[in-house]
């Protein structure tokens, strides 16, 4: 059904392309090969330099950054129809995050998506402490205590402490780092209820194998 259509060895590659209003198509082909990885190599022009790129980094190249829906923005064409969006056909559902992650690492930290603070109970003294989930290793020590049945206060990754020091006043812990309102307990802006930035190839957790390997691009 998609025109344009080559099956290689261990891939299969198709035409596709993105539309700029102001300066037209981009055209380029779509490569996955067989462990699910997707590769664009564009032919706006014969010297182009883009070769075997993802597809974040084609889209920003059709000047089309700052949208991030790639899975609408390139399109293949079809026998009955013309520039049809990724996420209407077949091709979408061999997309993992699991093969595909090493390759858009650079555009998952380009994305803000905002974390508010989270806090965690040590399991020997019951006392809350926070973990800032500013960038991608502070999310990865609080998705590790988290993950960790028998996590202590000295276990916290910012300084060294121990159960005997005084937990966070209530009057603090009413504010964790919400944008929109600083006592907000949990919206739109602040909550993320599961995103490529908070998960991890390398954990073993049910969670993170279940997001990488089912989850929607």
């Amino acid at each position: 059904m998609i025109l344009d259509f080559k099956r290689g060895e261990d891939y299969i590659e198709v035409l596709c392309g993105a539309t700029n209003k102001k300066y037209g198509d981009y055209v380029g082909r779509l490569k996955i090969n067989n462990e699910g990885q997707y590769f664009i190599t564009c032919e706006c022009c014969p010297e182009c330099p883009l070769v075997n790129v993802t597809l974040e980094a084609f889209e920003k190249h059709a000047l089309r950054e700052g949208s991030r829906r790639w899975k609408r923005n390139i399109w293949v064409h079809c026998k009955d129809e013309d520039k049809v969006p990724l996420w209407k056909t077949p091709l979408i559902k061999y997309y993992t995050h699991l093969a595909n992650v090493a390759n858009r690492k650079d555009s998952t930290m380009r994305k803000q998506n905002f974390h508010r603070d989270e806090f965690l109970r040590c399991t020997r003294c019951g006392k809350e402490r926070r973990f800032h989930l500013k960038s991608r290793p502070d999310i990865k020590n609080y998705h590790d205590a988290l993950n960790n049945k028998c996590w202590t206060c000295s276990l916290w990754p910012y300084q060294k402490i121990t159960c005997d020091d005084d937990e966070e006043r209530s009057s603090l812990k009413a504010s964790r780092g919400c944008s929109r309102s600083s006592t907000c307990q949990g919206c739109s802006t602040c909550y993320c209820e599961g995103c490529i930035k908070c998960h991890f190839e390398d954990c073993n957790c049910q969670e993170c194998r279940d997001f990488m390997l089912y989850a929607k691009p």
